[in-house]
């Protein structure tokens, strides 16, 4: 009798338990901020050679959807866009990456444009981001920037795989490969930093490129655009993970 006492009670204990856990998660769900951008490392250590990387691929979609950096062993650029990452090797080739595959460096974000301006008429790259720069409400907080269209030209590089002792990023730059592609449709995925976050990020403009088609790409040096879709995505918080290796702690920052 006993028994059924308690199995009849235990029915709404579980149940209530249950919903309680429902709600808890969608809670959780709501307070998830997706208008942040996430890194992984800083700017000075990728400058100072630390190339090791703890965080794969898979883990880093877990924070963006949009994105760029680098690989392990500075095995060429990254970009990431529409949730897929490519790696544009020395040869220039995009080519689309393995989860497990690991990153020393990346600045990514869940893209969801706030504004946007639209060019009709060829405009450099530097004059571009003036243009940009007088368009943004502020330059104290950061922005995740695609560019989408027509480029007359984009001038773009990228590094062989280094080997270890890793050189400077200044000493592994001297073996970049550039590339000149004309007359293309593609998308510049980049971020501009405010000057007060340089031993983070680099301050202002970093673009990464890769063509319509997915084939080509690399760290835009120089460019001109046609007709392009400027969407800028801004946010005022930044998740900064520092990475757990030996390479890292050992680096001195000062």
């Amino acid at each position: 009798m006993k028994m059924k006492k308690f199995e009849i009670f235990s029915i709404p204990i579980l149940l209530f338990l249950f919903l309680y856990s429902c709600s808890n998660q969608r809670g959780n769900n709501a307070r998830i901020n997706k208008d942040i951008i996430f890194q992984t490392s800083t700017i000075s250590a990728l400058y100072g050679g630390v190339y090791d990387g703890n965080m794969t691929i898979g883990e880093l979609k877990d924070y963006g959807d949009f994105g760029l950096g680098t690989f392990n062993a500075l095995y060429g650029e990254m970009i990431e866009l529409d949730g897929k990452v490519y790696q544009i090797k020395a040869d220039g080739v995009a080519y689309l990456v393995y989860d497990s595959m690991k990153t020393p460096f990346s600045t990514v974000t869940f893209f969801d444009a706030d504004r946007r301006l639209n060019i009709k008429n060829e405009v450099e790259c530097k004059k571009l981001e003036i243009i940009m720069d007088k368009f943004l409400p502020t330059k104290n907080v950061f922005y995740a920037i695609k560019i989408d269209g027509f480029f007359n030209h984009v001038r773009t590089r990228s590094v062989p795989k280094q080997n270890k002792p890793f050189p400077t990023l200044a000493e592994a730059l001297k073996k970049e490969t550039r590339f000149q592609l004309n007359n293309v449709k593609g998308t510049m995925v980049g971020f501009r930093f405010p000057s007060y976050i340089r031993e983070i990020n680099e301050p202002g403009y970093h673009f990464h490129f890769i063509t319509e088609d997915r084939k080509a790409g690399g760290h835009v040096l120089q460019c001109m655009v046609n007709e392009v879709n400027v969407d800028i995505d801004y946010s005022s918080d930044l998740n900064l993970k520092l990475p757990n290796t030996s390479e890292f702690y050992k680096f001195n920052s000062e």
